[in-house]
């Protein structure tokens, strides 16, 4: 199971890749939705390193109870 969580976990950097080429394309022309683009994909970023942190805490804790 933990191996899926590892896959899914870097599906959220590809999503965060996506919004920021839809950020870059549309920076001179829709300036609003570049920044909605921005800001999702900072979010995004953000709950992948919580997520890793607390998968790796999880692991670290079923370890210590084997």
């Amino acid at each position: 199971m933990n191996t899926i969580w590892k896959f899914f976990q870097y599906g959220y950097l590809i999503v965060a890749l996506v919004c920021l080429i839809e950020a870059f394309s549309k920076w001179s022309l829709e300036r609003e939705k570049a920044y909605l683009f921005l800001g999702a994909s900072i979010f995004i970023i953000l709950v992948f390193f919580f997520k890793r942190h607390f998968r790796k805490k999880i692991e670290k804790r079923n370890n210590l109870n084997k």
